[in-house]
């Protein structure tokens, strides 16, 4: 069969186990999209770059659509045209019965290679995009009496024309510019060939500017799209940085309160399940405690009431011994109910101007009193000087007796206990001094843990709840003081109450 603290600490594993099950690890994945988000980060700013931009670049196409459909010609022969102060055509040629003349070589080869398309060319300007083996051109065209009028579009003038029609959709200030470029070509089939496009897509990504967005050009314009380029600092990257960077924050933060939430909420089931052992202990520890003196009052009232003691002088140390086994039987009751009171909120502190140095003697009269007899050298030092303060009497009494009984029960042989109470400021100090086992450093933060004690020797051998300083503390602290101690191992212990001035 499993022992009580077994089957405490085993519950407690099991709590903290589902603990880490039901939130640990959802968390866990939660962060791990965390971590996938902020990987594709960049990926996310360009798809809501390019959502913003798209609208824009629609705008700006169908102005530029509207200036090319309504281009004026200033001349027909050469061709000449111009939307409104922007002279459009670099280089002209002309086309008759099949024989190309241009003022360009380049442009000659691109008309011969489209000249059987001219035969359809109504009178009107018509702006197009060729792909030829010599690269990609936006050309104008018209027919007229038989001759195929037309030129090659300036990259300057179709520059101008579109940076007019962007400039409503650009506010001032904002780092970006727009551009007609040729369409990318669809990579060949084969590793070596897609290895080589992207090779080229990262050079032209290295040295021009990085795209925001793009659109496609419909026919005949399907050569060619309109881009949207960043213009000094890329936005992308320093929008994917930036929130990768507050991501990567929040993530941190997520991680810390978690693993703080868990260790927090681990040490207090743990606190709880070790809580719960010392109350068994406790309650083991006080029905031992109540039934010894049961115990020796029973055998004295049968010694009595079967007529055994005779002499007076036995009748009367008997009747000694009942008085102080009752005594310590209620002691040891009104601690425990007292300290219930404390727990439960209901203790009542009426706080009178009371004399620190009343204080101290009612404790001295109250210890003297419960170690009639017992080997104990007390010295009592009280300053001249001691205020008047609000206190419940005999609630701080019993704090300092508890002092004076801690240092009695933890001292060996030699119990010298030196009781001392002096002015500090409005306030006071009452300190007990004592020359014992001494409490090792690392109990020092526990002891005033209800149900506490030190685990040595002389504690398991003495008597006691584990409540007598924590209830003095909270007595204390109920009158807006603290309790310090200082300790040494094997040299003693000095308790302190220090007891704040009157308002």
């Amino acid at each position: 069969m499993a022992s009580p603290q077994t089957a405490e600490f085993l519950s407690f594993r099991r709590t903290f186990t589902l603990l880490i099950l039901l939130v640990v690890l959802p968390s866990a994945g939660l962060s791990g999209f965390g971590v996938v988000a902020i990987i594709n980060e960049r990926a996310a700013v360009e798809k809501r770059l390019e959502a913003s931009w798209s609208g824009r670049l629609s705008t700006v196409w169908a102005d530029v659509k509207a200036r090319l459909d309504g281009l004026e010609v200033v001349s027909a022969s050469p061709l000449k045209l111009r939307s409104q102060d922007v002279e459009l055509l670099e280089s002209t040629f002309s086309v008759e019965r099949g024989e190309v003349v241009a003022q360009d070589a380049k442009l000659d080869a691109v008309v011969r290679s489209l000249s059987p398309q001219f035969v359809a060319l109504p009178v009107k300007p018509v702006v197009f995009s060729a792909s030829t083996p010599q690269g990609v051109f936006l050309l104008v065209a018209r027919r007229t009496e038989g001759v195929v009028h037309g030129g090659f579009v300036s990259a300057a003038a179709m520059e101008r024309l579109v940076n007019e029609a962007g400039a409503p959709v650009l506010p001032g200030g904002e780092p970006a510019q727009l551009a007609l470029l040729p369409v990318k070509a669809v990579p060949a089939e084969g590793v070596l060939a897609r290895l080589a496009s992207g090779v080229s897509e990262v050079r032209e990504a290295a040295l021009g500017p990085p795209e925001l967005a793009s659109l496609a050009l419909p026919s005949p314009f399907q050569d060619f799209r309109l881009v949207a380029q960043a213009v000094g600092e890329d936005p992308v990257g320093k929008a994917s940085a930036r929130n990768r960077t507050v991501y990567g924050v929040l993530l941190g933060a997520f991680y810390i309160t978690l693993a703080l939430g868990v260790l927090f909420t681990g040490r207090t089931l743990y606190r709880e399940a070790r809580l719960s052992r010392l109350k068994t202990d406790f309650v083991s520890l006080v029905s031992h405690e109540l039934r010894t003196p049961l115990t020796s009052i029973r055998m004295f009232i049968e010694m009595l009431a079967t007529g055994r003691v005779k002499d007076q002088a036995e009748m009367q140390t008997v009747l000694d011994l009942l008085v102080k086994e009752t005594t310590r039987l209620s002691t040891m009751i009104e601690t425990v109910l007292d300290f219930s009171r404390i727990e439960s909120g209901k203790k009542q502190y009426e706080l009178h101007p009371v004399a620190v140095g009343a204080v101290v003697t009612a404790a001295v009269e109250a210890f003297q009193a419960q170690r009639v007899g017992e080997a104990v050298q007390l010295t009592v030092e009280v300053a001249d000087d001691l205020p008047v303060l609000p206190l419940d009497r005999q609630a701080m009494a019993g704090a300092v007796l508890n002092l004076l009984q801690n240092a009695f029960k933890y001292s060996t042989d030699d119990r010298r206990i030196l009781l001392r109470a002096v002015r500090d400021g409005d306030g006071a100090v009452i300190e007990v001094e004592d020359h014992g086992i001494g409490i090792p450093r690392r109990e020092l933060r526990r002891i005033f843990d209800r149900f506490y004690r030190v685990d040595s020797l002389l504690s398991r051998r003495t008597e006691g709840s584990g409540l007598g300083l924590s209830i003095a503390q909270r007595i204390v602290e109920a009158h807006r003081g603290r309790i310090s101690v200082d300790s040494a191992v094997n040299k003693g212990s000095t308790f302190r109450i220090h007891l704040p001035g009157g308002e």
